[in-house]
């Protein structure tokens, strides 16, 4: 993609914290900026008229599964991902690597790629670094991202350079395909950065990058079971390697608490399935925390899921009936607690833009963290 594509439109003066404007092939986007997942082509239990009603710009959807399953083909003949599921913001594709590599008795891997059979049919594949590239431009996705080896944690300095080695590798053998696949397909560039939690490999890996073609960074490895303190003091080091001037993407992060203590560290865009999967099983987000609907608290209460919330779920419904929803498990509950979860992130990330505009994010920080409580993930 030609131009320019991100633009810094403000910082916080006493931290790390940026808001942005990302041009794309389908719009613009304000970061930081978080996007629900869309595995295969829909944000779970809600249409694209319900994203658009949130005012959802920007998604994440899954190369792979999306190439498994209805393939390529079907979608390309429709004209492209956006088309194939009538939604109009951008879109973010997961290379798949992350699902690949979770396939422990069904892939084999190589330098050159990753042989594997389908969770679906046991039918056999294979995925290079220039097919994962191939694949994304057939879907027209927006944003493309590379096949990497994500090491579990913990790992070993030795686990964890072997990762990042054959990662950057991958990268490398991505480029010309990515150079190729432009000529159809506008998009932007974002290699995966590796490196667990080690502070030397995430400098190798973020100098590498600087050798490659690309226009942001998405910085992988990361929730993958660590402690939360060494997400954020690896994630602040990793940010702060990186060209000022290109958008960071950090995957797997999407807690109200999360997204706040992201951006702090200097990123720019997030994605998690946590805020819809939890909706799923009844946990909703408020002002004042967390809880579960299906809990023996909302039975005759007759007050919103949340009072403060302006959202159609919590102006119209109440905690009693959606318990009753719940536990009768009928079907229209996933729509209205993930529809209230989504709104509760959009407005999180509408305080955190803000707030970075107005020059107080530290500020805003520290009273969205400790008042009102969010107790731990799971709690009540």
């Amino acid at each position: 993609m030609t131009g320019q594509h991100f633009e810094l439109t403000a910082r916080d003066p006493g931290g790390k914290a940026r808001a942005g404007l990302l041009r794309t092939p389908h719009g613009c986007v304000e970061t930081p900026v978080f996007m629900p997942v869309a595995t295969l082509g829909s944000v779970k239990a809600l249409s694209q008229e319900d994203l658009r009603d949130l005012g959802v710009r920007a998604i994440l959807a899954n190369s792979y599964h999306l190439y498994l399953r209805p393939g390529c083909p079907e979608i390309a003949a429709a004209g492209g991902l956006h088309r194939y599921m009538g939604f109009d913001g951008m879109i973010l594709t997961d290379s798949g690597g992350f699902q690949v590599m979770s396939l422990a008795d069904l892939r084999e891997v190589d330098d050159h790629g990753v042989s594997f059979r389908s969770h679906i049919d046991g039918s056999a594949h294979r995925l290079t670094p220039a097919s994962v590239i191939e694949v994304q431009a057939a879907l027209r996705s927006d944003c493309w991202t590379t096949l990497d080896v994500c090491p579990a944690y913990p790992c070993s300095r030795e686990e964890a350079l072997a990762a990042l080695t054959r990662t950057m590798s991958w990268t490398d053998q991505s480029v010309p395909a990515v150079r190729r696949c432009r000529e159809v397909c506008e998009s932007l560039f974002f290699p995966i950065l590796q490196g667990s939690t080690y502070p030397e490999l995430r400098r190798r890996a973020a100098e590498h990058l600087g050798g490659v073609p690309h226009e942001g960074v998405a910085i992988g490895g990361l929730s993958v079971g660590e402690p939360k303190e060494l997400t954020w003091s690896t994630l602040e080091a990793t940010a702060s390697l990186l060209p000022e001037g290109k958008p960071r993407y950090v995957m797997g992060i999407g807690t109200p608490e999360d997204v706040w203590e992201a951006a702090g560290c200097g990123v720019d865009m997030m994605d998690c399935v946590f805020p819809t999967r939890v909706a799923r099983n009844g946990q909703v987000f408020t002002r004042a925390g967390r809880y579960n609907i299906g809990n023996a608290s909302s039975r005759g209460n007759f007050s919103p899921v949340d009072p403060d919330c302006p959202c159609f779920v919590c102006r119209k419904y109440t905690r009693a009936y959606l318990r009753h929803l719940f536990n009768s498990r009928e079907l229209v509950v996933y729509r209205l607690l993930t529809y209230h979860n989504l709104h509760f992130m959009a407005w999180v990330m509408g305080e955190i833009r803000r707030s970075i505009a107005a020059g107080r994010f530290e500020e805003a920080k520290k009273a969205f963290l400790s008042s009102p409580p969010f107790p731990p993930r799971g709690g009540e």
